[in-house]
């Protein structure tokens, strides 16, 4: 079966995430968000939380916990929940709570109950990768991430910020201009030699 998966980014400024489960897998699932965004808005709930996640909820002031079993009430102005315990029948009836109330979920190692993914996430700068196994292999996400951090340079944002003056200051019409990138961004191309990061901040007189 093909994948078919639809990437999407959100903007988590005015989000508010629920995660049901405070042990190992809640605590990557926090870490998860707010590598992405550390303002991000998010309610724990769990009967025991692991100390490293402890330290997080006391160290940000957007996170709130709650050490008590999951009540329905819980999922009251959320916008998307993360379904993280060990104990497959709460899993089940928080997820058909949350779809009761148009909620979007997450369960960890259980797709049948996904309705998205967290992706494992490049970061550098303002560019952002997503990687998706459909569920398949996280282990191999997470490889490519890292192999994916290390080949980009950190750099790669100044490259950006010139291709986006580039753009705002184009002149031709959207063909043109279409063109104009195409060929700019051709030293990107994985058929160019090794080095080809360094043509293409020569091509902008990048220091």
């Amino acid at each position: 079966m093909s994948n078919t998966l639809f990437p999407v980014f959100l903007k988590t400024d005015t989000a508010h995430f629920l995660i049901v489960g405070a042990g190992n897998v809640g605590l990557e699932k926090t870490e998860t968000l707010l590598r992405q965004n550390p303002t991000i808005r998010i309610t724990i709930v769990g009967i025991q939380i692991h100390l490293r996640l402890k330290q997080i909820v006391d160290s940000y002031a957007t996170i709130t916990f709650f050490e008590r079993p999951f009540e329905e009430n819980d999922l009251a102005e959320k916008d998307f929940v993360i379904i993280a315990t060990d104990s497959a029948e709460v899993n089940l009836n928080v997820r058909n709570l949350a779809k009761g109330r148009g909620i979007k979920v997450n369960a960890a190692d259980q797709p049948d109950l996904c309705d998205f993914y967290l992706g494992s996430i490049v970061n550098k700068g303002n560019l952002k990768i997503a990687i998706s196994t459909n569920g398949k292999s996280p282990v191999l996400a997470k490889r490519m991430r890292e192999y994916f951090t290390a080949i980009i340079p950190d750099t790669i944002d100044e490259n950006l910020a010139v291709l986006h003056q580039f753009r705002s200051n184009h002149k031709g019409d959207l063909q043109q201009k279409l063109n104009d990138l195409n060929t700019i961004t051709a030293a990107f191309s994985v058929q160019k030699k090794p080095g080809f990061w360094n043509k293409f901040k020569r091509l902008f007189a990048i220091n």
